[in-house]
C-alpha cells in the first residue's frame, strides 16, 4: 500500500489527506482539517502564513500517527507570494489577492507594456489580482521592499521551502503569475523589465512531478517523522484538480466549480489569438506541458459570502437551506454579471445584487430566496456563455461537462449548468484537487506510469452522479434576457 501526504489549501480552509493507493484504486484519509482565516490590518488584508505553517506541521504529525506516508505535495490557490531576503528570512506575511492595492492598476500597467503585448507574451487571462500587478503595485508604492528581497516564493513554493529549505518554482503555479513566456515556458524578460521587476526575484523553474527536496532535521526532529520527499505537484489547485478529471480518453470540458469557477478544457498547445485576448481567456501550464485552456469566472463566492452576510444580519442559513430558498423564489425574474467587480470585494452583496438589477432595469430582489434564485440562475447562465466561447476559439464541440471540486456538492447549480448549456454535466469527483495531487506525487514515483493510467484510477475510485438537460428552450430564451443586462 502506498501512502502518499496531500496538502490542499483554499481560499478559507485547508486539508491534510492521506491517499492510499493499492495499484488499483485511490482512497482517502482526512487527518487534519483548518481554517485559513485571512486577517486585516490598518486597510491591508494578509495571508496568516504562520498559523497556517503550524497546521502543516500538525498534518505532519497526524499523519505519522495514523500510518506514515511516502511523500508530500502541497497545492494552494494561485498568483499570491511571499519575498524572502537574502538571510532566507520572511519578510512580511503574504497580501490576500482581495487586497485593494492593485485596484486600478491595470491602466498603469499597460503605459509600461501594452495589453496586447502582455498577451502575446503570456497567453494568460487579466485579472488585477495576478502575481504581476501585485508585484508591480509595489514598485509604484513601497519600492523598497522590492530592494530588500532577495525572492518571491508563490504560496505551495513558499510552504515547500519552509519544509526543505529548497527554494524553486513549479511551473504551473508560475503560470498564474502572467510572467511566463507561453513560447519558452520560462520567465519573460520583457515583462520584468517593462514594469521595472527586478528578475533575481525568481527561481529555476521545475516542472510537476519533480521531488523538490526533503524535510529539514528540524522539520523531522520536531515532527517525529523521517526524511520524506517533498514533490511539486501541480501546485496550483485548477490544475491539480484538471489533472484528476475522470476522462481518460482526453478531448474533455470541465467546470472547477468552488469559490471560483474554472470553466475550459485541456490542449495540447496554447491559443493565443485576437479572439482569445477579446474575451480574455487563460492558457496556464499543466502536467506533462498540456494548457489549462480556461476562464475564470467568480463562483460559489457569491453564494458564500452572501451567507456570511445572513448571518452578520443575525440568520444562519445552511446551504441546503439557501437552496430550498432559491428553488421557492420565481424563477429568470433579474440576473447579474457574477464577474462584475462590485462582487470582488468582502461585504454586503446581497445589497449589492439588488443595486445591480437596479441600475439595469430589472425585478429587484428583496427576500433571501429571490437574491439565491438570481444567483443561481446568473452563474449557469454565465457558464453557458463561457462554454459557447470555449467552443469556438477551439472549434470543437462537448457533449458531456465533467463538473469537479466542492462545487459538485451543489445539486441545484449542476442541475441549472446543465439546464442553461443543454448538455449532460457528469458531476465529481469532489476531492478533484486532492486526488490531482496524489495523482502526481504517484507518477513522480513511478507507482502510475501515465495521466490517463491516473484519469482511470480516479474514475474507478470516485462515485459521479449525472445531470441530464431540461427545459433547454425556456433557458434558450432567457438567455438572450441575460446578455442584454450584462453585456
Amino acid at each position: 500500500m502506498k501512502r502518499v501526504l496531500a496538502f490542499d489549501f483554499g481560499a478559507s480552509s485547508g486539508r491534510a489527506i492521506v491517499g492510499c493507493f493499492d495499484g488499483k484504486k485511490i482512497t482517502l484519509e482526512e487527518v487534519h482539517r483548518f481554517s485559513n482565516d485571512p486577517v486585516s490590518i490598518h486597510g491591508t488584508t494578509y495571508w496568516d502564513i504562520l498559523r497556517l505553517f503550524y497546521d502543516i506541521k500538525q498534518g505532519l504529525i497526524k499523519a505519522k500517527i495514523g500510518g506514515g506516508f511516502d511523500s508530500i505535495g502541497i497545492d494552494t490557490w494561485g498568483v499570491d507570494f511571499g519575498l524572502i531576503d537574502e538571510h532566507g528570512l520572511l519578510l512580511e506575511n503574504p497580501i490576500h489577492y482581495r487586497d485593494k492595492r492593485t485596484v486600478g492598476i491595470l491602466e498603469e500597467a499597460f503605459k509600461k507594456i501594452p495589453k496586447e503585448k502582455l498577451y502575446e507574451l503570456t497567453g494568460i487571462q487579466f485579472m488585477e489580482l495576478n502575481t504581476v500587478f501585485q508585484l508591480f503595485s509595489l514598485r509604484q508604492q513601497r519600492p523598497y521592499l522590492l530592494d530588500r528581497a532577495d525572492k518571491m516564493l508563490f504560496m505551495p513554493d513558499l510552504f515547500a521551502y519552509l519544509l526543505t529549505g529548497v527554494k524553486s518554482t513549479e511551473y504551473s503555479i508560475a503560470t498564474t503569475s502572467q510572467m511566463i513566456d507561453i513560447k519558452t515556458g520560462d520567465w519573460c524578460d520583457e515583462i520584468f523589465e517593462a514594469l521595472d521587476i527586478p528578475k533575481r526575484l525568481t527561481t529555476d523553474i521545475v516542472k510537476p512531478g519533480t521531488v523538490i527536496g526533503t524535510l529539514t532535521d528540524d522539520i523531522c526532529k520536531e515532527c517525529g517523522v523521517g526524511k520524506v520527499p517533498v514533490v511539486a505537484v501541480c501546485e496550483h489547485d485548477t490544475q491539480s484538480a484538471i489533472t484528476a478529471v475522470p476522462c481518460p480518453e482526453g478531448d474533455f470540458a470541465f467546470l472547477s466549480s468552488g469559490t471560483w469557477s474554472l470553466f475550459g478544457t485541456e490542449l495540447t498547445e496554447p491559443i493565443v489569438n485576437e479572439k482569445t485576448l477579446g474575451i480574455n481567456i487563460t492558457n496556464e501550464g499543466g502536467y506533462g506541458d498540456s494548457t489549462g485552456f480556461l476562464k475564470n469566472i467568480i463562483g460559489l463566492w457569491l453564494i458564500q459570502e452572501s451567507r456570511r452576510q445572513f448571518a452578520r444580519e443575525g440568520t444562519q442559513y445552511s446551504y441546503a437551506e439557501l437552496e430550498k430558498l432559491a428553488l421557492a423564489a420565481k424563477p429568470f425574474a433579474c440576473f447579474i454579471d457574477p464577474d462584475a467587480p462590485e462582487f470582488v470585494p468582502h461585504g454586503d452583496l446581497p445589497s449589492r445584487v439588488k443595486e445591480y438589477c437596479r441600475k439595469t432595469g430589472q425585478y429587484v430582489p428583496e427576500t433571501v430566496g429571490e437574491i439565491m434564485r438570481c444567483i443561481y440562475e446568473s452563474l449557469a447562465m454565465k457558464y453557458r456563455l463561457t462554454f459557447e466561447k470555449l467552443r469556438d476559439c477551439t472549434e470543437r464541440d462537448y457533449e458531456v461537462i465533467h463538473v469537479i471540486g466542492g462545487g459538485t456538492k451543489d445539486t441545484l447549480l449542476c442541475r441549472l449548468t446543465a439546464n442553461a448549456c443543454a448538455r449532460k454535466v457528469v458531476a465529481g469527483p469532489i476531492e478533484a484537487t486532492v486526488l490531482g495531487n496524489i495523482a502526481v506525487q504517484l507518477l513522480a514515483s513511478g507507482d502510475i506510469k501515465s495521466i490517463e493510467e491516473a484519469r482511470r484510477i480516479v474514475a474507478e475510485s470516485e462515485d459521479t452522479k449525472e445531470y441530464l438537460p431540461e427545459d433547454t428552450d425556456v433557458w434558450a430564451k432567457h438567455y438572450k434576457h441575460f446578455l442584454q443586462v450584462t453585456q
